[in-house]
């Protein structure tokens, strides 16, 4: 057995677990709004809230989101608890770009929403990954897809 073959995996909470916990961050939210939110600091991510048009049914769609800053803009990763399928927000931000995020330290901003690609997907891919909050090696985990997990810029539309 070679080495990479002993290396285990990192590990990853069960789905239910997964899905609890967004569960979770949803209704700490709308008890308590924003200030359930986190901000970005030295080696942890911070937490927002994204707020997408439904592709299909046109209705508002929210979900709490880690992100690092970048510029005046925002980077996320587009996973679904590395789950193979896309999140629906992502979906949605593909159809409608256009979304709202809420976050502590700057309310609520209109964004516009992209798939970083090239070199500034390599240079986000390495700001989420020295924030990866110790669930394990941001690399490790994305190598269990079968494709790219994409980084996702949410850019302001209007000046901050």
């Amino acid at each position: 057995m070679s080495t990479d073959e002993k290396q285990k995996s990192p590990w990853l909470p069960p789905r239910w677990f997964i899905r609890a916990a967004w569960w979770f961050h949803r209704r700490l939210y709308a008890a308590g709004g924003a200030r359930f939110l986190r901000r970005p600091r030295a080696g942890r991510a911070g937490m927002l809230r994204l707020t997408t048009v439904g592709r299909r049914t046109g209705q508002e769609r929210s979900v709490i989101v880690s992100y690092v800053p970048d510029g005046s803009g925002y980077a996320t990763l587009a996973m679904n608890g590395w789950a193979e399928p896309a999140p629906a927000w992502w979906l949605n931000l593909q159809a409608h770009p256009e979304a709202r995020v809420e976050t502590v330290e700057g309310g609520v901003r209109e964004v516009r929403a992209r798939e970083a690609v090239g070199p500034e997907r390599d240079r986000l891919w390495e700001l989420l990954a020295a924030v990866d909050d110790g669930w394990g090696e941001l690399d490790d985990f994305a190598a269990r897809r079968s494709h790219p997990t994409p980084v996702v810029v949410l850019e302001p539309t209007e000046p901050s």
